[in-house]
């Protein structure tokens, strides 16, 4: 009946899983995420439990419910075999996820037949509970998914572990998620602006917890080379390089660390190793891509490059980036990286018609549409020698107000460009008016404010120039 239709759907939004974490469609490629589970499962086994559970909402995503099943009888072995005196506690996610696939495939018996195991054992375990149980393992395995699902939710990885971590300081899994939320954090700070918060204490503290784990070993090495500490780094490196040789997510860090080193060929060498381990993964054609593209800036700066060489590693800095994209379509900056190679490949039609795809998305956060704008404006400047056009698009990226890289970069650039022209008496009051909304959006109000003042002399009608120069004279 309906009624226990609504009933069970009340019970469902109670549960812990994946269900109800609001992992959201849009921000994975579920080809490219299901691929790094399966990967994720055949080298590390003692995560196959959560790996399961993940892979069977990731099933339920691609509309295949049945597969979904397949994944959670498998968590259920997994259980068993792993703790078999636990099972109620450890099998809470997994049950959960039953019980949600269950109802959407109006399988509503067997729904509230999970839901009841969840309610019952929640009972057993805490009096007070009834389908939400405050576990730090589930904690966990949240903050796990969530780092799974890309940037914007990393905030909220971090604290699923800070809470878990409450419970059990000691816990070397806790510690390592919690180190790699921060350190996924600062890293995306740093290309995008914020506050940081300095995770290299968070790094030491669960590469002592756990001296095995090679994956959090190699984020302490990138974050000591990122401090400019890369010498210490290093011998974390090498020290997993002994430790796990064959372990695909360990050598591309080590690969990533290599490269930012600059010893590239080192790099590509580890890099096409992990590749004949997962020839899927993403991360390491990005990689791989990366590579070849500093190899090709490196042969731009001689006098006379050879051809030869520099076309076939534009061409595999090309086929790389373009697996990248097809595989994850949400990979934003590896269309950049595509887009600069067609670019210096002078293949202008087919980087034009990246960036025209980019700039027409719509689902872009703020600070990524400001790296499209100046991007693009970069590829207008130098490659297709359009200073004009350039100049409005790195305007478009200074109207968007985040503090970035990219809009610091457009604020410098702009400017320069401007003055160049204003200078050498090629300036009109276009160019000036420009330079006062420049001043403007960075905050130099008096700056502004002389400009308008100028380009009014210039043109006295500009509706433009005297509101601007009306507001800012009230703002002062």
């Amino acid at each position: 009946s309906t009624i226990s239709k609504d009933s069970l759907k009340t019970s469902l939004l109670q549960l812990e899983c994946h269900f109800t974490w609001t992992l959201l469609k849009k921000h994975v490629s579920l080809e490219a995420l299901e691929e790094t589970i399966l990967d994720h499962i055949k080298f590390l086994a003692e995560y196959e439990i959560r790996d399961y559970n993940l892979l069977s909402y990731v099933y339920h995503l691609k509309n295949s419910n049945e597969e979904a099943l397949r994944s959670l009888k498998k968590a259920e072995e997994a259980i068993q075999k792993r703790h078999p005196d636990e099972i109620d506690r450890r099998s809470l996610v997994t049950w959960g996820n039953y019980a949600w696939i269950y109802y959407h495939m109006q399988r509503f018996e067997e729904a509230q037949t999970y839901v009841s195991k969840v309610q019952n054992s929640c009972k057993k375990l805490s009096s007070t509970a009834h389908g939400k149980i405050q576990l730090p393992e589930i904690y966990a395995e949240q903050g796990w998914v969530l780092l799974r699902f890309g940037r914007n939710y990393f905030e909220r990885a971090m604290n699923c572990f800070e809470n878990a971590l409450r419970s059990e300081p000691n816990n070397s899994d806790f510690s390592a998620g919690y180190a790699t939320a921060m350190y996924r954090l600062e890293g995306d700070i740093q290309r995008y602006g914020g506050e940081v918060r300095p995770c290299l204490e968070a790094l030491k503290r669960a590469v002592e917890l756990n001296p095995t784990d090679t994956t959090v070993m190699a984020l302490l090495a990138l974050e000591l080379q990122r401090l400019n500490r890369a010498n210490e780094g290093e011998r974390y490196i090498e020290e997993g390089l002994k430790k796990t040789p064959d372990f695909p997510v360990f050598l591309r860090h080590a690969a990533n660390f290599y490269r930012k080193k600059g010893v590239v060929n080192k790099a590509v060498e580890i890099l096409q190793k992990a590749l004949a381990l997962t020839p899927n993964c993403v991360a390491l054609h990005h990689q791989l891509g990366l590579c070849y593209r500093w190899k090709v800036l490196q042969l731009k700066k001689m006098r006379y490059p050879p051809k030869e060489e520099m076309d076939n590693l534009i061409q595999l800095a090309i086929f790389h980036f373009k697996i990248a994209i097809d595989k994850k379509p949400v990979f934003f900056s590896a269309y950049y990286d595509l887009a600069g190679m067609y670019a210096i490949d002078k293949r202008y039609e087919e980087a034009e018609e990246i960036y025209q795809k980019m700039l027409q998305r719509n689902d872009l956060a703020c600070d990524e549409k400001q790296d499209i704008y100046f991007k693009y404006g970069h590829f207008q400047q130098f490659h297709m020698k359009s200073k004009s056009k350039a100049i409005k698009y790195y305007i478009e990226c200074l109207k968007l107000e985040i503090d970035s890289y990219a809009r610091k970069k457009s604020s410098e650039v702009v400017e320069t460009l401007l003055n160049q022209k204003i200078e050498s008496g090629l300036g009109d009051a276009t160019d000036i008016g420009t330079l006062g909304l420049i001043h403007k959006l960075s905050g130099k109000k008096q700056e502004a404010i002389e400009c308008y003042e100028e380009a009014i002399a210039l043109d006295p009608n500009n509706e433009e120039y005297l509101n601007a120069l009306t507001e800012l004279r009230l703002s002062i």
